[in-house]
């Protein structure tokens, strides 16, 4: 459970909200018993909502598959949905004790600088290197769990990206980069992704103490609640918004702000909407969006769409 709530999401989120997942959430088969949206209701404001579908379906798997219990194999463990290389050889090791190494940014950087290797640690070659260096050092480690959770800790305190703390180093003796005084060019930097630019309208049918939302199908937010999100141009037209996505009216932009993910800046651009009977499509009372599965911005689209309406029939925060 921690080690897919950690994927990409900070430490001190996760130890907020790791106690509610395993009061609701105590073993596999409770998980397997729940429904995917219960899950994702319980991942909400965590981010990336795949996660919570493929941790629903690895405790299915485990109940089916391994009897309900956890397997210790790291190739069994990487047949689980969700579950790579990093996170089966972290489980592998640290609850089980095999000798299973783990890379990541941390530990690729600390392997590096032991070696004063100079290349990329992110290209194919490279990663191939950091996994390789950090099997020999698992392998020889008298407790392979204490030892990656070290060479991380170590990334992340001391060995950092910039400005490492060498003089406090237990592995200071040893280090190829700090001889050579390059470990601010070890490993090199990564080059900047590019963040893709997404214009979504967001079509608000609020009304009557309810709003009209769908669980989204694919892409962005998959699974979870949604008003009506029509990808296009942001100069598209009322009518042309209606058209793609059946409503009976929309008026004209009432709100447009900005939203970033990881890998993506989104413009959202926000309109009051009319819809009658529509298949997916239903009412939820506003005061109980909190208990839904919903991402935090669907909930800003619709707090957008109510801003200029009567107090009484806002969105709380």
């Amino acid at each position: 459970m921690s080690e897919i709530l950690l994927q990409q999401t900070q430490v001190v989120r996760v130890a907020e909200r790791f106690p509610e997942f395993m009061e609701r959430f105590p073993d596999p088969a409770a998980m397997a018993r729940s429904s995917v949206e219960s899950v994702l209701r319980c991942w909400r404001g965590l981010g990336y909502y795949r996660r919570a579908r493929s941790l629903h379906a690895a405790a299915c798997q485990i109940v089916t598959v391994h009897g309900g219990k956890v397997p210790d194999d790291p190739i069994a463990l990487r047949e689980l949905p969700g579950v790579g290389r990093y996170t089966a050889g972290a489980i592998a090791s640290i609850a089980f004790g095999r000798a299973e190494p783990i890379v990541d940014g941390n530990v690729a950087r600390v392997v590096s600088r032991l070696a004063d290797r100079r290349a990329s640690a992110i290209d194919r070659a490279g990663l191939a290197w950091c996994w390789n260096a950090a099997t020999h050092i698992v392998q020889a480690a008298a407790n392979p769990g204490h030892t990656n959770e070290a060479l991380m800790e170590l990334g992340a305190t001391v060995c950092t990206p910039v400005s490492p703390r060498c003089d406090t180093c237990p592995l200071r003796a040893m280090c190829a980069s700090r001889k050579a005084g390059s470990q601010d060019l070890v490993p090199p930097p990564k080059p900047g992704a590019k963040r893709q630019t997404v214009v979504l309208h967001g079509l608000v049918d609020a009304r009557d103490g309810t709003v009209a939302m769908e669980h989204r199908a694919s892409g962005l937010w998959q699974g979870l609640l949604s008003p009506p999100l029509v990808p296009g141009p942001a100069g598209m037209e009322p009518q042309a918004l209606r058209q793609a996505s059946g409503a009976l009216h929309v008026d004209a932009a009432c709100a447009r702000f900005d939203f970033q993910t990881t890998h993506r800046a989104i413009r959202f651009i926000v309109h009051a909407a009319r819809f009658g009977r529509r298949a997916g499509l239903r009412r939820i009372w506003l005061d109980r969006l909190s208990g839904e599965a919903i991402s935090a911005a669907a909930l800003r689209v619709i707090r957008a769409a109510r801003q200029d309406r009567p107090r009484a029939d806002r969105l709380q925060p």
